[in-house]
């Protein structure tokens, strides 16, 4: 397995939040971020990261679960799944969890692999992100 780095300065391009009723301070929010990566890796510096996140709340603590999908260029893309715990200190939603590659194309063809990340709002509606993980891809098949 190839050891994995990097950060992700992202924005919020869309979102959404309803209020739920069930308890007191309960929230279900949906968001996309898009933004560049920073890695040691040349497959993922400067490649483009979107991604798609549900987030439950009740007193700013609680879960979000989404979709990722990166884009290397013309090298192809990768795509997986994420799901973080989210506490919120000092105003700021922090969330810390695991990602896992679903799958990819081009040079991510037959990708596996996976991490922990951590992402901290900075604003309303920007965030950074921190990541570390291994993957391995599918070898080529000789002609």
């Amino acid at each position: 397995m190839n050891h994995l780095s990097g950060s992700i300065a992202g924005e919020i391009t869309q979102r959404s939040a309803l209020a739920l009723t069930d308890q007191p301070n309960h929230v279900l929010g949906m968001g996309e971020v898009h933004g560049p990566q920073k890695s040691s890796d040349p497959l993922w510096n400067n490649s483009k990261i979107t991604y798609w996140g549900v987030t439950d709340l009740v007193n700013g603590k609680g879960t979000q679960h989404g979709y990722f999908n990166e884009d290397h260029g013309g090298a192809g893309h990768d795509w997986g799944t994420f799901m973080g715990k989210v506490t919120t200190i000092g105003g700021r939603m922090i969330v810390e969890g695991r990602f896992e590659f679903a799958g990819g194309d081009g040079k991510s063809r037959g990708i596996t692999g996976g991490g922990t990340f951590k992402t901290v709002m900075k604003s309303e509606t920007k965030l950074e992100c921190t990541w570390d993980g291994k993957y391995s891809r599918a070898k080529s098949k000789a002609a």
